[in-house]
């Protein structure tokens, strides 16, 4: 869990770099372009493999975890007052990633799907032919409860991530008075500002479309 964590953590920061370029005051062009080279690249597109296999293996293992923490105690406590030595983040992960992943499959099938095998008009650009998948996300971000639902997705990340970030480091034995101050501040941060940005790209180009 901790490993595949990080490793999707990681994606997280160049898939928003590839989506801040939705916000570029060219028609799109960026974006076009930036999906292109993500498509093709040999590199990325072996990358891109072991992506997939880190996404299934940590929705398999939290399922697993989760099947084994109940089949650990069969009878509930009397008396639950798990606010005393846990945070909310880590009681709730399974709500939270379930969320997660209504969000992925959904987001999959209107950007993903469509990408390698919609019927997306192309666009050309210095001689080069690719398809406009600038236009089916800005005609997305029209839709002002997508747009909602996004955002909405987005705050289950921040909280996923809330847990997700710190306890990664802990799993893996990075748990020490003196670093874990840093530990906590910077995935604290992260966990607000790259959510919160995603967030942001559909919220902007809402606006814009009013």
């Amino acid at each position: 869990m901790a490993l595949t964590g990080l490793f999707l953590i990681s994606f997280l920061v160049v898939h928003l770099i590839g989506n801040l370029q939705l916000l570029a005051n060219d028609g799109g062009e960026s974006f076009n372009l930036y999906a292109k080279f993500m498509t093709t690249n040999p590199v990325i597109k072996t990358t891109s493999y072991l992506l997939y296999a880190t996404f299934i293996i940590h929705i398999v293992w939290a399922i697993l975890l989760s099947a084994q923490n109940r089949k650990a105690r069969t009878v509930r406590y009397a008396v639950t007052a798990g606010s005393t030595n846990s945070s909310w983040t880590s009681r709730n992960m399974g709500i939270l990633g379930t969320i997660i992943l209504v969000f992925l499959i959904i987001h999959l099938k209107n950007f993903w799907y469509e990408m390698h095998w919609g019927g997306i008009a192309k666009v050309v650009y210095d001689g080069v032919e690719v398809k406009d998948l600038y236009t089916v996300v800005e005609v997305a971000y029209t839709q002002w409860w997508y747009v909602a639902f996004y955002v909405a997705a987005m705050v289950g990340v921040m909280f996923h991530l809330f847990h997700g970030f710190k306890s990664a480091f802990q799993t893996l034995g990075l748990n020490h008075p003196k670093y874990n101050p840093v530990i906590n501040t910077i995935g604290t941060l992260f966990s607000i500002i790259v959510p919160g940005a995603f967030a942001a790209i559909p919220i902007i180009m809402y606006v814009k479309s009013v």
